[in-house]
């Protein structure tokens, strides 16, 4: 698994852990839905660290709380 498929699968676990939908994260990260989608739809190859940040900030957590997860453990460098 490389970096932005992590990325994306983690987004997806804490949305659905906070039963948010792919709305109300939009909403809650004042990001254009355009940009949210396309991270969430896996065609951002490259998301980048602040739009990562905003997402975390929409789900209520820190940058690094995001990172935490055995997601992040043993990617492919792709």
């Amino acid at each position: 698994m490389n970096i932005c498929e992590a990325t994306n699968l983690r987004i997806h676990e804490l949305r659905r852990e906070r039963q948010l939908s792919v709305y109300a994260l939009i909403y809650q990260c004042g990001m254009p839905a355009s940009t949210v989608k396309s991270i969430l739809r896996g065609k951002s190859r490259n998301p980048g660290i602040v739009n990562i940040k905003k997402i975390a900030e929409g789900l209520g957590i820190s940058i690094r709380e995001f990172f935490d997860s055995d997601l992040f453990n043993d990617l492919d460098a792709d």
